[in-house]
C-alpha cells in the first residue's frame, strides 16, 4: 500500500500535476507513513495565516501588476535616455537601470523583456550596437531588479525562514543587503559593455538639461514609488505591510487617476490576474511547510548535512557547490517554487556551516536570476525567443558571455559576506 501510494504521487508529477498537489500528495504519504495525524496538513495552511509578512505579497504584485499594464516603460526609458544619453555607454546603462527598475517595481522578470524589449532592442540598435550584445543586454537585464527592494523573491525566502523558527531573518535587512550585490551586477555588464563594444562606432546624445526636465516631470510621480519603499524601509516608521499597502494604493492613484493609463473597468481584471499568481505562491507555499515538517521529523536536513559534512570539508567548498546547484535550479525551476522547496532544505545545513542566513538569501536570488539565463532552459531563454521572433541558439550564443559576467559576481557575493552585509551590520 505504501509502495503504491509513493508510486502514485511519481507518476502524477510525471504526467504533470500540479506542483502543490505532488508537494501535498508527497507529505501525506510521508505522515501516513510515519503514523503522524494527518490534522498536521490544514494546521500547517493555517499557521501561515499568522504570518503578519504575507499581507505584504498580495501588495506589492498589485501594484506590480498596475504598472506592467501601464506606460511606465515608455516614462522610464525615455528618462533615462535623456539623462545618460551622453555618457559613453549611455544606451547599455540605460537598459540595465530601465529593466533593473521595471523588475523591482514588478517583480517579474518575463514581464521586463516583453514590456521594455520592443523598446531597448531597436534603440540599442540604433545607436551602434551590435544585434547580439543588444539581444544578450535585454534578455540577461530582464531579471537585474530581483535583489532591489520590493523585491519579492526576498519577501518570499524571508517568509520561508521566518516559518522554520530556526533563523531570525528581517525582511528589511534582505532589502539593505541586496543594494551592493545589485549595483555590482549592473556596473559590472556596463563595463563589459564599453569593452565589447569599443569598436563600434557609437555616437553620444548632447546633454539637454530642458529634455530631462521635461522627462523628468512626465515620470516624477513614478520615480517617488522607491522613495516611499526606501523611505518607510530606513526610517523605522514602518513595517513590511504598512509600506506594502501605501505602495499598493500610490500606484493605483497615479496610474488610475493621475495618468489616467488604466481604466477602472481594467481594475477587476488586473487585481484578479495578480491575485491568481499569489493564490498559487501561497498554495505552494503552504504544502511545502507542510512537507517540511515532515522533513524535519524524519531528520532529513540533519542527514543532509552529515551527508556533505563527509564528503564537502569546507564552507567555501559548500559554497561552490551551492552555487553550482541553484545555477541548474534556476534553469529549471520558477523562482518562487524554487524558494519554496528548497530553502527548507538549505538553510538548515548553510547555518551548520556558520552561513548567514541573510547572506544566504542574498546568494539564493543573485543565483537564481542568472539561472532564467542559464541555457538549455533558463526561462528569460524562451519569452525572449518568443518576443523577438529569433531562434533559442541565437539567444544561447548572446546571453553566454553576460552569463559569465554575472558569475563572477556572484562568485563575490559569495566569498565576500562581509561586503553584502555592510549596511546591515
Amino acid at each position: 500500500m505504501k509502495i503504491s501510494l509513493t508510486l502514485l504521487v511519481l507518476v502524477a508529477a510525471v504526467l504533470g500535476a500540479p506542483l502543490f498537489t505532488i508537494i501535498l500528495g508527497g507529505a501525506g504519504v510521508g505522515f501516513w507513513m510515519s503514523e503522524i495525524d494527518l490534522m498536521v496538513l490544514p494546521i500547517e495552511l493555517y499557521r501561515l495565516t499568522e504570518n503578519t509578512l504575507l499581507i505584504a505579497l498580495p501588495l506589492f504584485t498589485f501594484a506590480g501588476y498596475l504598472l506592467s499594464e501601464s506606460k511606465t516603460a515608455d516614462r522610464l526609458v525615455n528618462l533615462s535616455q535623456a539623462a545618460l544619453g551622453w555618457l559613453p555607454g549611455g544606451m547599455v546603462l540605460i537598459s540595465l537601470l530601465g529593466c533593473a527598475f521595471f523588475t523591482m517595481l514588478t517583480g517579474g522578470s518575463g514581464v521586463t523583456i516583453v514590456a521594455l524589449g520592443a523598446l531597448l532592442l531597436p534603440a540599442l540598435k540604433q545607436s551602434g550596437y551590435s544585434d547580439k550584445f543588444a539581444l544578450g543586454l535585454v534578455t540577461t537585464s530582464g531579471s537585474l531588479g530581483l535583489l532591489l527592494p520590493p523585491a519579492l523573491p526576498l519577501i518570499l525566502y524571508g517568509i520561508v525562514a521566518q516559518q522554520m523558527d530556526i533563523a531570525d531573518v528581517d525582511i528589511q535587512d534582505l532589502f539593505i543587503a541586496g543594494f551592493i550585490p545589485a549595483l555590482l551586477m549592473i556596473v559590472s555588464l556596463w563595463v563589459y559593455g564599453l569593452w565589447s563594444q569599443r569598436n563600434e562606432n557609437i555616437p553620444l546624445t548632447p546633454f539637454r538639461l530642458k529634455l530631462v526636465l521635461a522627462e523628468l516631470r512626465l515620470s516624477a510621480w513614478e520615480l517617488a514609488i522607491p522613495l516611499i519603499v526606501l523611505g518607510g524601509l530606513l526610517s523605522g516608521w514602518l513595517v513590511i505591510s504598512d509600506i506594502a499597502a501605501i505602495t499598493a494604493l500610490y500606484v493605483l492613484i497615479i496610474e488610475v487617476f493621475v495618468y489616467r493609463d488604466i481604466s477602472i473597468k481594467q481594475l477587476p481584471k488586473i487585481a484578479a490576474e495578480s491575485m491568481k499568481m499569489v493564490g498559487g505562491i501561497l498554495l505552494i507555499l503552504g504544502v511545502a511547510l507542510a512537507f517540511t515538517n515532515l522533513l524535519v521529523d524524519l531528520e532529513v536536513p540533519a542527514k543532509v548535512f552529515e551527508f556533505i559534512q563527509a564528503n564537502i570539508d569546507s564552507r567555501w567548498a559548500f559554497l561552490l557547490c551551492l552555487n553550482f546547484g541553484l545555477l541548474i535550479l534556476g534553469a529549471i525551476l520558477d523562482i518562487f517554487a524554487a524558494l519554496i522547496i528548497i530553502v527548507p532544505l538549505i538553510l538548515p545545513v548553510a547555518m551548520e556551516y556558520g552561513i548567514d542566513p541573510v547572506h544566504l538569501g542574498i546568494i539564493f536570488v543573485a543565483n537564481m536570476q542568472i539561472g532564467y539565463f542559464t541555457p538549455p532552459v533558463g526561462m528569460n531563454l524562451f519569452i525572449a525567443s518568443y518576443r523577438f521572433k529569433r531562434s533559442i541558439s541565437e539567444l544561447y550564443t548572446a546571453t553566454i558571455p553576460m552569463m559569465f559576467v554575472l558569475l563572477s559576481v556572484v562568485l563575490l557575493i559569495t566569498y565576500w559576506p562581509d561586503m553584502v552585509l555592510m549596511f546591515v551590520r
